[in-house]
């Protein structure tokens, strides 16, 4: 289990204005979830009003706020309810100024009202290329309790807000796709969370695109390496020459951040220039 928090008394109130608790737990699943599920028929948005202490149609209601804040879905013509609050913005711009600490604190309320339910409180799972937690004991074992939760609340940011399919070749199978980071992990830490440094890739073009074999422009197309281009395996050319020039497929919250999409392509056109 990840490490408790003190929670104040009257984090979860069932009347008057939401909380910052209440409101970070709706955003942190905000971001988690498909923008047409973010509805109070939802059973995962039932069970989250029950322990937060509001009804499901007010957490709908919360949830579709937010959606007026995300110039993803504004800059299609979607539009949230425009009821958004003050502290509605805060809690946006608080999570965009610090992912990693919002998301482990929303684990950690998250546990705590699952306990104060009788409910049990989960381990994230872990990815198949992971280390057993049995192995291990104490500082360590929280330490890769609080990096999966961390990985995997990007993992679910990403992939959900691209409808669980990679945005190149259009792959849907969850076992074949990755939340690939556009600035490295180790390269950002203040944006090792951000769901606008993902794309949702299958696992060759993670891997390519973690190589700098491809990049994408300002305008969101596909933008080949040298190495690729001049490549002699029939494999790559199949795969990868076809995506050339092709935009792709934008999603529907947190589209990827042009800045960090200008840094991945300057890495590559340094390293490897288009002929």
């Amino acid at each position: 289990m990840i490490d408790s928090i003190n929670v104040p008394p009257n984090a979860f109130v069932s009347k008057g204005n939401w909380t910052a608790e209440q409101l970070k737990l709706a955003f942190y699943f905000y971001c988690q979830t498909p923008f047409g599920k973010l509805h109070s028929r939802n059973p995962q948005i039932i069970e989250l009003a029950k322990l937060i202490g509001r009804t499901p149609s007010a957490l709908a209601m919360k949830l579709v706020n937010f959606a007026s804040l995300d110039p993803s879905i504004t800059g299609t013509g979607r539009k949230g309810l425009s009821g958004a609050s003050a502290l509605d913005r805060e809690t946006w711009n608080e999570f965009h100024a610090d992912w990693e600490r919002l998301t482990v604190e929303c684990e950690q309320l998250r546990q705590h009202l699952l306990q104060e339910h009788g409910l049990s409180a989960q381990v994230p799972s872990a990815r198949a290329d992971e280390f057993p937690l049995t192995d291990f004991t104490g500082e360590t074992r929280q330490a890769i309790i609080q990096q999966r939760v961390k990985q995997n609340f990007f993992r679910r940011a990403v992939l959900s807000s691209y409808r669980d399919r990679c945005c190149i070749s259009g792959v849907s199978d969850k076992r074949l796709l990755i939340a690939s980071h556009i600035v490295p992990w180790s390269a950002d830490k203040a944006n090792r969370l951000n769901p606008s440094n993902g794309l949702c890739l299958s696992a060759i073009h993670d891997k390519a695109f973690d190589n700098h074999l491809f990049t994408l422009s300002d305008d969101w197309q596909v933008v080949l390496s040298s190495r690729i281009k001049s490549s002699k395996d029939t494999f790559l050319r199949e795969v990868f020459w076809p995506s050339e020039g092709k935009q792709i497929e934008m999603p529907e919250r947190f589209a990827p951040d042009p800045s960090f999409i200008a840094k991945h392509r300057r890495t590559m056109l340094d390293s490897y220039p288009i002929d």
